[in-house]
C-alpha cells in the first residue's frame, strides 16, 4: 500500500518570476536557484529553503512546455512555512519589509498541534502563513 511520508517540492504559479524570486529571497530568506531542464525548455527558478524548495512557474509558460495542473492560477495558494522566531518578531519582521499584516498573530491548529501564525500575501496574492509552534 502507498503511504507519502513528505513534500519534497511544490509549484506556485506566478505572474513574474524575477517579482516572486525578490519577493521570496526578502521577505523569507530563501535562495534562488536557477536550472535549465534536463528534457530541455526554459530556465527555471526555484526558491531553495530548508531540504524543500518552491518552483516558480511563469503562468505566460504553457502546459506543453511545463507540465502542471489542470487550472493554473497566480494567487491561488496558501502555504504555511514554520520558523523559529516567535510571532511578535515575525510581525516585526514583515513590517521592516513594508509586507502587509493580513492576520495575526493568532492561534492556529498545526499538523503537530496549536502554531502561532502571522498572515501575508505574497505578490501574486497567495496567503502566506509563518507561524511557530510554542
Amino acid at each position: 500500500m502507498l503511504k507519502v511520508n513528505a513534500f519534497d517540492h511544490l509549484v506556485l504559479n506566478v505572474r513574474d518570476v524575477e517579482v516572486a524570486a525578490e519577493w521570496y529571497a526578502r521577505v523569507l530568506g530563501m535562495t534562488r536557484l536557477d536550472s535549465v531542464p534536463k528534457q530541455g525548455g526554459p530556465v527555471r527558478t526555484s526558491m531553495m529553503f530548508g531540504r524543500n524548495k518552491i518552483n516558480l512557474r511563469p503562468i505566460s509558460v504553457s502546459p506543453e512546455v511545463w507540465f502542471t495542473g489542470l487550472s493554473p492560477q497566480p494567487g491561488s495558494d496558501d502555504i504555511c512555512f514554520l520558523t523559529d522566531i516567535g510571532p511578535e518578531e515575525v510581525f516585526a519582521h514583515f513590517g521592516r519589509c513594508g509586507v502587509a499584516i493580513e492576520l495575526g498573530p493568532v492561534v492556529k491548529p498545526g499538523a503537530q498541534g496549536d502554531i502561532q501564525s502571522v498572515y501575508v500575501r505574497d505578490p501574486d496574492g497567495n496567503l502566506i502563513e509563518v507561524s511557530s509552534y510554542s
